[in-house]
């Protein structure tokens, strides 16, 4: 396997024991939690009634997962 394809594809999902795929899977999974967390940052920050505690919830719950994935 030619080393850049290595490097840009492979080393980093290794670096954490994932797949590719299974990393792709758990990035992907993140920056879509971090687009609805910023999403219900946004309308708080608008109608600081609306979504009180979910952006600061939804990224402590991505912390722990992140913790608990190394």
């Amino acid at each position: 396997m030619p080393r850049t394809f290595q490097r840009i594809f492979v080393d980093h999902p290794q670096s954490v024991d994932e797949t590719y795929f299974q990393h792709m899977r758990f990035a992907g999974w993140f920056a879509v939690r971090l687009l609805l967390a910023g999403g219900a940052a946004l309308v708080h920050a608008i109608i600081p009634c609306l979504f009180e505690k979910t952006g600061s919830r939804m990224i402590s719950e991505m912390h722990d997962r992140l913790t608990r994935r190394n």
